[in-house]
């Protein structure tokens, strides 16, 4: 758990120092209110003494107490400003990780455990450090100093002291045992929870399409149910330890004051020096009752850090998994490309981690800049794996990609994207305004007005955009809810091509579109973005048919490069496909 720390700023850790300070001298002035006590006790059963005098002692002591609860407020402050301010480096850091992962780290996780990760996790160890800051440095510090206060005192009353303490001892290694697998399987079905819900919030539309509410409840039930038990099991348990502190407490001060009468009745009054010794022993009683006490009370207050350190361990140690995932796609030092919009594939194969078998074979092909390219195969074929290599959302585990000459590993990420704009497969869009998602991001170079205008008519999005309220001022919800798929694919265009990059991959983005829409879009890449090398995976025969080249994965491997008309004559597998989808005079038409 604590590899976490290193995280944490030199500022807080000066806060760290401050707070020990602070408690150090909270515990000193706890610590000498029993002695106050004493003389005020001596005073009291002493024939002549002062009334000045006992005032005096309990102004000390009420001094004392003000003082300490001064203190406590002033650590309360300096300890909640160190867990926020840790609480907010932790979230930092795991923020910046996530978004360093690629999707095979994504993955690894999955995006339930993630934020579950970097919100309930994190949450848990603020308040462990808000806690345990007061109560973890107080603690050991007034045990310690109680017990040097009494040891020597009395060795009968120190045994029945040690006594309780192995009690306490005992009952906490017990049930730490015992809850601490537990809290582990909390954490995880805190995700679970989070997961379903998810699921549901994501898919309310199949859902209710699929009549599938119940089914859904069920699901949520369950997972709900479990998180109840186990919760409840970990409750139960550490519902035990206060109540027990509590009658250790109590039974120990019985215990002293029953053996400090005891020894003060054995001594006879036989003279003044006998009364003495009796008033003096039963001084050193009260004082070592209320020494006792605080030693109790400091196992009170570790037992509260032990209530809450098995889940922030746990916590500490999925987000390390988090911080310490290694991240396989790393970024390279810089480098400028020889050419501008070429893209070559030199014997490339990948496999996805938790495959058996590649799902790309020794793929070798070349792009020229300006060149139009598609991508065509059967389902599960490997094309979107194919362009998602060449966006280095992945690398290949053998063969190199080259972009404008140089390996794509050697750009940095920046380079990288300046060069290359995605349109993926499915279209995501941020909530905001139609003009900050057109403008999303870094191009290396402004995005102005007049690229963002042209670019929503080059994908055919300006018609809707202008007629929405406020047009390109209207407010798009998270993750584009109130626009149909269609739409948010084009303005997913739109927010590529305004960028201006060299090189433009379309991951079956094609598909949301309607034949007409599909049609306008290409006719308008063609003619307005000239130079502009364009990589395209599609399903429809009509979307590619017209490229400079096509190139045909079938399981993986390559089985045919080369214009419709080529392809028409010479591979079987685009044959069947164009069969299947295109009518005689089409196929006739070429």
């Amino acid at each position: 758990m604590w590899k976490i720390f290193r995280f944490m700023r030199r500022r807080d850790r000066g806060y760290v120092i401050l707070c020990l300070l602070l408690v150090a001298g909270q515990v000193w002035v706890d610590l000498t209110m029993p002695d106050f006590m004493s003389d005020i006790t001596r005073l009291i059963v002493t024939p002549g003494s002062a009334m000045s005098a006992i005032w005096t002692a309990g102004a000390k002591m009420l001094g004392c107490a003000l003082g300490s609860a001064l203190l406590s407020v002033v650590v309360g402050y300096f300890a909640a400003k160190l867990a926020s301010n840790f609480s907010y480096t932790i979230r930092e850091h795991v923020f910046h990780q996530v978004t360093d992962y690629g999707a095979e780290e994504i993955k690894k996780f999955s995006t339930a455990s993630l934020i579950t990760r970097t919100t309930n996790d994190i949450t848990q160890i603020q308040m462990f450090v808000a806690m345990g800051l007061q109560v973890m440095i107080k603690a050991p510090i007034m045990a310690v100093w109680a017990v040097l206060k009494i040891v020597g005192k009395n060795w009968q009353l120190s045994l029945v002291t040690a006594g309780a303490v192995i009690i306490i001892m005992s009952v906490i290694l017990v049930l730490m045992r015992l809850v601490l697998p537990k809290f582990r399987i909390v954490q995880k079905q805190i995700d679970d929870v989070n997961r379903v819900t998810r699921e549901n919030l994501t898919g309310l539309r199949i859902v209710r399409a699929f009549n599938a509410e119940s089914f859904q409840e069920a699901k949520f039930e369950e997972a709900n149910q479990n998180l109840m038990a186990t919760q409840l099991y970990t409750s139960r348990h550490l519902a035990v330890l206060m109540p027990v502190i509590s009658l250790v407490m109590s039974g120990l001060s019985l215990a002293i004051y029953w053996l400090g009468a005891a020894m003060v009745n054995g001594i006879p009054i036989s003279s003044l020096t006998a009364i003495g010794d009796r008033v003096q022993l039963f001084s050193e009683v009260v004082v070592f009752s209320s020494y006792a006490v605080y030693v109790i009370m400091s196992f009170m207050m570790l037992v509260m850090i032990f209530m809450m350190l098995p889940r922030a361990q746990v916590s500490a140690a999925r987000i390390e998994e988090v911080l310490g995932a290694g991240i396989r796609v790393r970024e390279g030092k810089g480098a400028e490309g020889t050419e501008k919009g070429s893209l070559s594939f030199s014997h490339v194969s990948f496999r996805y981690a938790d495959a058996s078998e590649d799902c790309l074979q020794d793929i070798s092909f070349d792009v020229r800049p300006g060149e139009t390219v598609a991508i065509i195969g059967a389902t599960g074929s490997g094309k979107s794996t194919l362009v998602s290599l060449a966006a280095r959302l992945f690398d290949p585990i053998s063969g190199r990609i080259l972009l404008d000459g140089k390996p794509i590993t050697d750009y940095t990420f920046g380079q990288l994207y300046e060069k290359i704009g995605f349109i993926a497969q499915k279209a995501v869009l941020f909530s905001g305004s139609v003009e900050e998602n057109l403008t999303f991001g870094d191009a290396g170079h402004s995005v102005s007005e007049e690229d963002w205008k042209k670019a929503l008519w080059i994908a055919g999005a300006a018609d809707f955009v202008e007629k929405l309220p406020g047009e390109e001022g209207a407010r798009i919800a998270q993750g584009g809810t109130n626009l149909s798929g269609g739409q948010k694919q084009r303005l997913a265009m739109a927010r590529a091509i305004a960028r201006k990059p060299e090189i433009l991959i379309f991951d079956d983005s094609f598909s949301a579109l309607d034949y007409r829409t599909d049609k306008e879009v290409r006719s308008r890449l063609s003619s307005d973005l000239k130079g502009v090398t364009c990589l395209i995976v599609a399903q429809r025969i009509g979307t590619i048919r017209h490229a400079d080249r096509i190139i045909v994965l079938d399981e993986g491997r390559t089985v045919g490069i080369g214009t419709h008309e080529e392809l028409m004559k010479h591979c079987e597998v685009y044959r069947e496909i164009a069969v299947s989808q295109l009518s005689q005079s089409e196929l006739e038409a070429g």
